[in-house]
């Protein structure tokens, strides 16, 4: 018998930019047409925070041009997009382009991206699909403009640096062009792209838009107003929210000398009482050095840190939500409902994480008839325009009692619901849906609610003004015919004043109403 040889297995590292090209599903770079959409969102969302982060209101210019074809179903586009954010520093400029999972994402605090990943995979995918550079140039409004030229080297996950120039600023201009060629389906992708701007500019109402598409469609979409919410600010984990490798590397970066410092410094809402108390119930000593705790011991911190029931709930001052009149003035600019209500929560958390849920429902007006309700989902500011069936607010508007609040499918009513944290529960790196958080289901339900129970309001009212518009319609149809029957069976001449009377019914309903 010949031998048997056993194949022996073989290892080898991936880097993080190798592993997003082979799986950059999980980005949702699916399929030539959702690519090209997703591209298109992460790069303008890039661009709104850069400006939102300044408190300046945001100019936001997106060109999609046609390049060549590429296949059959498929053609090369060019994106460029510019902003007038706050720039970026020209150290950073070619990780911040060329390294995925690099940036200005990973603190705590409200932000639309998520994992520092969304511009990146746009550029890797751009890359990956025709072979060319990203083009980025940007100031932070000094003296010098910054260009440079360059790729992704793939399997080292590195900036791979092909230009460089320094243009002098004369305009003292500020912002971020970045511009790069990829392959797509624009034609398949155009109603969830427009849509997209559309959405965008409801929840920005304070951002002037403007896209030209391939064929040189202009769509423009202004700012009704300069008001901005308040920048969001950086805060500390709760203690809530902490585990045991988040718990280590806070105490290896900390220069506290003893665990009530360390707590009152590295946690959200702790104060001297709040951690001499908590100490006392996790039996540890008030003077004992954080770094001299032991792996055991630092597992029991983890856990008694969940069990104590007296911490203060997370502050929400770290949370920009739009406010009411914001997202009133959204919602009116892009849809002029005929009835509008708009109802902000107050703060809450869900596993130690603060969040703001924002509704408003709008009836009647420029409100799409769909045959059914239509649904307008957002996260910090970001529309949510996929998978609407896995969303946590479907389950909640489906589950609702409509008829209670005398509202019927085929209305014409639109539904917005915008939900703020400093880490939204998404159930995909996508970030398409909110997943089914109890707290999160709870606080939507609440919301909606109370913006029905208003719009119900308006609908009785509507109900009583009709019934009196055909009263009183009964009464102009029929009582000049009575006024004049009765004149000729008394045998007058003329024919009594018929107005006096319809007015006096018509002042009654109206007093009524």
């Amino acid at each position: 018998m010949g031998k048997r040889t056993v194949s022996q297995a073989t290892f080898e590292e991936m880097s993080v930019s190798d592993f997003f090209y082979r799986n950059r599903d999980i980005a949702g770079l699916t399929n030539p047409s959702r690519s090209i959409f997703v591209a298109i969102r992460e790069v303008v969302e890039n661009s709104l925070d850069a400006a939102e982060s300044q408190k300046i209101p945001p100019d936001v210019y997106v060109r999609l041009s046609f390049e060549s074809e590429a296949t059959k179903d498929t053609q090369i586009y060019k994106l460029r997009v510019q902003d007038n954010g706050c720039g970026i520093q020209p150290r950073f400029i070619p990780s911040a382009f060329g390294q995925v999972l690099y940036g200005s994402k990973y603190k705590l605090k409200q932000a639309r991206g998520t994992f520092g990943l969304g511009g990146k995979m746009a550029v890797l995918y751009g890359q990956i699909t025709t072979h060319k550079p990203v083009l980025v140039t940007s100031s932070t409004g000094q003296e010098k403009i910054y260009s440079f030229k360059l790729m992704i080297d793939i399997q080292r996950n590195k900036p791979i640096l092909l230009d460089r120039k320094v243009i002098t600023n004369k305009d003292n201009w500020r912002g971020t062009i970045i511009e790069f060629t990829l392959e797509g389906d624009y034609l398949r992708a155009m109603p969830k792209i427009i849509e997209y701007f559309k959405q965008t500019a409801m929840v920005n109402p304070y951002a002037n838009i403007t896209f030209v598409d391939p064929k040189g469609r202009l769509y423009k979409f202004t700012r009704v107003t300069t008001v901005m919410p308040e920048p969001p600010t950086e805060t500390h984990p709760h203690p809530y929210g902490v585990d045991v490798e988040l718990l280590q590397r806070l105490i290896q970066v900390s220069t506290c000398l003893n665990m009530s410092t360390f707590l009152r410094q590295h946690f959200h809402r702790v104060g001297e009482i709040t951690a001499q108390k908590f100490l006392e119930f996790a039996e540890l000593p008030v003077n004992k050095s954080p770094k001299k705790l032991s792996h055991d011991e630092i597992v029991k911190l983890m856990q008694n840190l969940k069990r104590y029931k007296d911490f203060l709930p997370p502050d929400a001052s770290c949370l920009s939500p739009l406010g009411e009149e914001l997202l009133k003035a959204g919602v009116m600019k892009e849809l002029n409902p005929e009835c509008l209500v708009v109802h902000q929560r107050k703060p809450s958390t869900y596993a130690g994480h603060p969040f703001i849920v924002e509704m408003a429902i709008a009836y009647g007006g420029g409100v799409p008839k769909t045959g059914g309700f239509v649904i307008y989902r957002f996260a910090n500011k970001i529309p949510l325009l996929y998978d609407e069936a896995s969303d946590v607010a479907y389950k909640v508007i489906s589950a609702m009692n409509w008829r209670r609040y005398k509202v019927t499918p085929d209305m014409p009513i639109a539904i917005v619901i915008h939900v703020c944290s400093t880490k939204v529960p998404y159930k995909t790196v996508g970030k398409e849906f909110i997943s089914d958080r109890i707290e999160v289901r709870k606080e939507e339900a609440n919301a909606i609610r109370e913006v029905s129970r208003q719009l119900s309001h308006f609908l009785t009212r509507q109900e009583h003004v009709h019934m009196e518009k055909k009263r009183l319609s009964i009464f102009s149809k029929y009582l000049p015919r009575i006024a004049e029957f009765s004149t000729t069976l008394s045998g007058q001449t003329r024919c009594p004043d018929v107005d006096k009377l319809l007015k006096s019914v018509q002042k009654y309903g109206t007093e009524e109403s």
